[in-house]
C-alpha cells in the first residue's frame, strides 16, 4: 500500500516519476513474493470475537504468481504508456493500488479481510475507469452498480455465515457447509455465485465489461481484464470446488448447471459481438468476456480435467489478453486510433509489436503449439467424458467464430492497405516492447512445457480438495489413449516450416520481387486515396447480416426497462407521499377503516 502513495507523492518531483516509482514497487514486491511458497507460515489477527487470518497456500500462490508477474511487466509498459499524459499520480497510485488490493485477496484466509480488500480493488479500478472524463464517468457509474450488487451479495453472505458457523474463516465455512440445512445452503450459494460472477463477466452480470475494458487507459486495461477478471475465477473456484463439494443439496447441482450454461451462452454471444467491432479495443474487449466464458464452463462443471483446463486457460488468458492490449495501447500511442478501418500495413513499421500480438492471437485462437491450445484441448475432452454434448457445440461454435475475429484483428492492423497518414510510424519504445515480448514468449514456452503449469494446478486442485491429479511434462492424453505430445508438435511445425522457407527461398531467390498491395487488391487497377481497402470494412457485413436479429437486442436494453419500470414506481409513491400532512391523516383513517372491515370479517 506504501508504494501507491509513494507513486502519488512522486508526482510532485516530477509527473514521470510516478510511474517509475509504481514499477518499482510491484516489481519489488514480485520479487519479494516469489521467493514465497505456498507454506508460509500463518498470521492472525485477533479482533473481539472474530480472527482476521492471511497467508498463501498453493491455490492462491498460483493466482499470486499471475498477478504478479503479469503486473510487473505492464508496470514497466506503463513507463512509456502513460508518458505526457495528465494526473499521473492519480492514475499510478491507483494503478498500484489495484494490484495490492487483488494480493491481498489472495493472503486472505477470511471472509472480512477477503470482502475489505475486494472493495479496495473495486473502488480503484472505478477512479481509474472514470480517469479520461464525463463519457467513462458514465462507465463507470454502470461498472459500480454491478459491483454494489457484487459486494452487497458476498457481504450478506458472510454475515449469514459467521451466524450460522460463529465464524467469517473460509476453511470453517468449507468444513461446515455440508452441515447446514438445505435452505441456507441454498441462499448462500446463491449469493456467493452473484458476488463472484460480476467480476468474472458471466452473463447477464456481464454489461458493466465491454465498455469497462475498452474505455480504461490500455495499460490499465491489460490489468484489468487480464488479472482483475480473475479475482472472480479465484473466488467461484473456492465456492463451486471446495465449499459446494461436500453437499448433496440437489439446488446447487441445478445453480452449477446453470452456471455452465451461462458460461457457454456468456462465450458464443461475446464472441458474436466481437466479430462485428471495427474499434480493436472494443473487439478485445467482447473476446475477453468470451474467454471468461469458457473458463466459468470448466470450473462449473467441475471434473478434475475441466477444472484444469479452467485454470490452465484462466493463466493463458491473463497473458494472451494483458499482451493484446498492451499491443492495442502501442498501436494507439503511435498512431492516434484503433479504429481498425483506418489502420493497416503497420507490420513493416512496428514488426516487433506484430510479432506480440501473432502469438498471442494464436494462443487465443486455440491453435498449436502455443499454450492457448492446451486448455481448449482439456475443456473439450472433460466436456465429452462429462457427457455435456451441447455444451460442447457451444463451446466449439464460440471457438471456431473466434477465428473471424482473430482475422480482422490482424489483418486490420498489422496487413492489408498501408494508410498514407501512418507512413511516418515507427516501433513503440523498448519499454513497451519487451515485455509484450516476454509475455508472448511465455505463451510459446507453456505450449512445449504445459508441465511446468500443470504441477502448481495440481497442487492447487489438491488444496481445493480434488485430491491428486495425473500430469505429464509434456504430453496430453484422453480417456481412450490418444496421447498428444505437445514438444512434438512444436519439433514438427518448425521443421516442416523451415524445410519449407529454406526451399522457397532457394527457389525464389532470383525471382522475388516486390508486390504492393495495390497489385493484390485491384489487379493493377489504380484505386484513388479515399478508398479503403482493408478487409475490416466490409469483409464480415454477410455474417453481421445473418447474426443481425439475434444480437438486435443487448441485455442493456432489458435493465433499462428494468430501470424505467422501477422510475414509474418511485414516481408513483412519491405523488403519495405529498408532504401534505392532511393528506397523511386520510391515509391513516382509510387504513384505520380496512382494518376494521377486515377484523370483523374475521371474528364475525
Amino acid at each position: 500500500m506504501g508504494g501507491a502513495v509513494l507513486a502519488y507523492l512522486a508526482k510532485r518531483i516530477t509527473p514521470m516519476l510516478s510511474s517509475i516509482v509504481s514499477f518499482l514497487a510491484i516489481s519489488s514486491a514480485t520479487a519479494v513474493f516469489f521467493t514465497m511458497t505456498s507454506s508460509t507460515d500463518i498470521v492472525e489477527v485477533n479482533i473481539r470475537n472474530f480472527t482476521l487470518e492471511f497467508g498463501l497456500n498453493a491455490y492462491s500462490w498460483l493466482f499470486g504468481a499471475m498477478v504478479m508477474g503479469v503486473s510487473a511487466l505492464v508496470s514497466l509498459y506503463n513507463i512509456a504508456y502513460m508518458k505526457g499524459k495528465d494526473r499521473l499520480g492519480y492514475f499510478n497510485s491507483n494503478f498500484t493500488l489495484v494490484v495490492m488490493a487483488m494480493m491481498g485477496i489472495l493472503f486472505s484466509n477470511d471472509w472480512i479481510s477477503f470482502f475489505i480488500f475486494w472493495e479496495i480493488m473495486t473502488w480503484s479500478s472505478f477512479l481509474i475507469i472514470v480517469y479520461n472524463g464525463i463519457e467513462e464517468g458514465k462507465i463507470g457509474t454502470k461498472y459500480m452498480i454491478f459491483s454494489a450488487v457484487g459486494g452487497y451479495a458476498m457481504l450478506m453472505a458472510l454475515v449469514i455465515t459467521n451466524s450460522q458457523i460463529n465464524s467469517f474463516l473460509i476453511s470453517d465455512l468449507i468444513s461446515s457447509f455440508a452441515g447446514l440445512d438445505m435452505g441456507m445452503q441454498s441462499l448462500l450459494g446463491i449469493l456467493f455465485l452473484i458476488a463472484f460472477s460480476v467480476k468474472a463477466a458471466v452473463m447477464p452480470l456481464h454489461v458493466w465489461a465491454p465498455r469497462a475494458y475498452s474505455d480504461s487507459p490500455m495499460s490499465f486495461t491489460a490489468i484489468f481484464s487480464g488479472l482483475l477478471s480473475k479475482m472472480g475465477v479465484f473466488g467461484l473456484g473456492i465456492v463451486l470446488i471446495s465449499v459446494f463439494a461436500k453437499s448433496t443439496n440437489s439446488n446447487i447441482i441445478v445453480y452449477t448447471e446453470i452456471l455452465a450454461w451461462l458460461g457457454a451462452i456468456t462465450g458464443v454471444m461475446a464472441t458474436f459481438y466481437a466479430v462485428i467491432q471495427t474499434d480493436a479495443k472494443r473487439l478485445l474487449a467482447y473476446s475477453s468476456v468470451a474467454q471468461l466464458g469458457y473458463i466459468v464452463v470448466g470450473l462449473a462443471i467441475g471434473t478434475k480435467l475441466s477444472v484444469m483446463a479452467a485454470i490452465f486457460m484462466a493463466v493463458m488468458h491473463a497473458i494472451f489478453k494483458g499482451t493484446l492490449f498492451m499491443v492495442v495501447g502501442a498501436v494507439e500511442r503511435q498512431t492516434g486510433t484503433t479504429d481498425m478501418t483506418k489502420l493497416g500495413a503497420l507490420i513493416r513499421k512496428m514488426p516487433w509489436t506484430f510479432v506480440a500480438a501473432l502469438m498471442s492471437i494464436i494462443a487465443l485462437a486455440g491453435i498449436p503449439p502455443l499454450g492457448g491450445f492446451i486448455g481448449k484441448w482439456m475443456l473439450y475432452e472433460s466436456l465429452i467424458t462429462s457427457d455435456h454434448y451441447f455444451l460442447i457445440v457451444m463451446t466449439f461454435l464460440s471457438s471456431t467464430a473466434a477465428f473471424l475475429y482473430s482475422y480482422r484483428f490482424l489483418f486490420g492492423i498489422f496487413l492489408g492497405q498501408e494508410e498514407k497518414e501512418f507512413e511516418n510510424v515507427k516501433e513503440a519504445p523498448a519499454t513497451m516492447v519487451i515485455p509484450m515480448m516476454l509475455l508472448a514468449a511465455s505463451l510459446f514456452f507453456f505450449g512445449m512445457f504445459p508441465g511446468y503449469l500443470f504441477e502448481p494446478i495440481a497442487n492447487s486442485m489438491e488444496f481445493l480438495g480434488m485430491g491428486q491429479v495425473d500430469w505429464s511434462m509434456t504430453v496430453l492424453s484422453n480417456q481412450w489413449g490418444d496421447q498428444v505430445d505437445t514438444l512434438s508438435i512444436v519439433n514438427s511445425i518448425i521443421t516442416i516450416f523451415g524445410i519449407a522457407f529454406i526451399f522457397l527461398g532457394l527457389k525464389n531467390r532470383k525471382k522475388t520481387r516486390y508486390v504492393t498491395t495495390k497489385d493484390i487488391h485491384t489487379g493493377g487497377e489504380i484505386p484513388t486515396e479515399n478508398e479503403n481497402l482493408t478487409y475490416a470494412v466490409d469483409f464480415y457485413k454477410p455474417f453481421e447480416r445473418a447474426i443481425e436479429p439475434a444480437m438486435r437486442r443487448k441485455m442493456d436494453f432489458y435493465y433499462n426497462k428494468f430501470g424505467n419500470g422501477l422510475e414509474s414506481l418511485f414516481e408513483f409513491v412519491r405523488r403519495i407521499y405529498t408532504g401534505n400532512g392532511q393528506t397523511y391523516a386520510l391515509y391513516v383513517i382509510i387504513f384505520l377503516v380496512i382494518l376494521i372491515l377486515f377484523s370483523e370479517q374475521i371474528f364475525l
